[in-house]
């Protein structure tokens, strides 16, 4: 029997002793209001306050890893108080994406945009005959805007769907910037051993001037690469699918994504762990993905993987002022007292046994297929969730 179907029989025994497609709304996360959302497979926690999505779990791993980037527990190990809000998990930046400008602060505008700040209220949720669906909404009363969205699981799944809606209360076109800031985290992110892998892209390093104050920068400003092989500030070259095995840098690297075609991925592999999320993503909506490189010497690793409107996460004034990067606009029009939306597939799934990553994925008949030709696996997750 070979290493992949050897894990079978305690899936299949697993599976039947769990709970079906269930939403729990008293749930909480660090002794904050959370709801949970989960069915057979696996078991997903989002906040109310600011809307992130804190912690995945799969119902097959006895260890409970949540991949996720936790900077709560981050908080707590580096002796600060825990944060309010904003900067866990996998969270939303609408409408804005980076730091803002003086008169933006002024008027009470703060980076990364308002949805991460604000409550995000239950419009309607359910669950039963296999589906679990929430559907949230938040307001952003400076920007004008409400931002709606939807999650959905199906038992017997380890794939998540989540579709938005941005809708604009103002009487004119404008500019929209979003990202979604999926980041992971330590202890999944583990220096040297996890891989990140994605879609074929067209990349670049982040700007930044010689001496930019922050972490050190492994990578020089402004070259573009083929990913996975960056240029080093030193003349070298260095493969970014691991971190270093020694930490002690921050970089950002930037990548379009459409030469993937209509649809693009990113996924991040513990092969020893051999547990698996990763995203798949419209490039009509989210054309660009940008990688965060946090990487202290010591304390908890994080790695943004940013998939949205814009290269990087800059001011508004200058992503508008930029335009384009490579031929691909760094916004999306919202128009005039309309409605934009988003759609994308999360999944978070064990991996066989000396799957070394991944190097291609189709969906097709019912499923999502990951093909990893370094270590010559496929890992094929069944799914009626689909992006049209």
């Amino acid at each position: 029997m070979s290493p992949r179907f050897a894990l079978l029989p305690f899936a299949l025994c697993a599976v039947c002793s769990l709970p079906a497609a269930e939403i729990n709304a008293g749930a909480t996360h660090y002794d904050r209001p959370a709801i949970e959302i989960g069915n057979d497979r696996i078991a997903v926690t989002v906040m109310p306050l600011g809307g992130p999505i804190v912690k995945v779990i799969s119902r097959q791993d006895p260890a409970e890893i949540n991949p996720l980037w936790d900077s709560f527990r981050n908080d707590q190990e580096s002796g600060r108080p825990i944060r309010q809000n904003g900067g866990v998990g996998h969270f939303t930046c609408v409408d804005g994406f980076g730091p803002t400008s003086p008169e933006e602060r002024a008027a009470g505008l703060e980076g990364h945009g308002e949805a991460h700040r604000h409550i995000w209220s239950t419009a309607s949720s359910r669950a039963g005959n296999g589906v679990a669906e929430l559907t949230q909404v938040v307001s952003l009363p400076i920007v004008y805007e409400t931002l709606q969205r939807t999650i959905t699981l199906r038992d017997g799944e380890n794939v998540l769907k989540v579709h938005s809606e941005l809708t604009s209360l103002l009487g004119f076109d404008r500019p929209a910037v979003w990202a979604e800031h999926a980041t992971i985290g330590s202890p999944f992110l583990e220096p040297g051993k996890t891989v990140v892998d994605m879609s074929a892209n067209k990349a670049l390093t982040r700007p930044h001037p010689k001496g930019a104050p922050g972490r050190q920068h492994r990578l020089p400003g402004g070259v573009e690469f083929e990913w996975p092989m960056a240029p080093t500030a030193d003349g070298g070259k260095v493969d970014l699918r691991a971190a270093p095995v020694h930490p002690d840098s921050g970089d950002h690297t930037g990548h379009l994504m459409t030469k993937s075609g209509k649809v693009a991925w990113v996924t991040a592999l513990h092969p020893e762990k051999k547990l698996l999320l990763g995203y798949l993503f419209k490039t009509d909506e989210y054309p660009w993905l940008q990688t965060w490189e946090s990487y202290p010497a010591q304390g908890m690793l994080a790695r943004g993987l940013e998939f949205g409107t814009q290269a990087f996460d800059l001011p508004r004034r200058q992503v508008v002022t930029e335009n384009s990067l490579f031929g691909q606009l760094l916004y999306r029009w919202l128009p005039a007292l309309s409605t934009i939306t988003t759609d994308y597939l999360m999944f978070w799934t064990p991996a066989p046994e000396g799957m070394l990553g991944v190097d291609e994925i189709e969906m097709t008949g019912g499923a999502i297929v990951l093909h990893d030709k370094r270590g010559g696996k496929t890992l094929k997750l069944k799914t009626q969730q689909t992006l049209k």
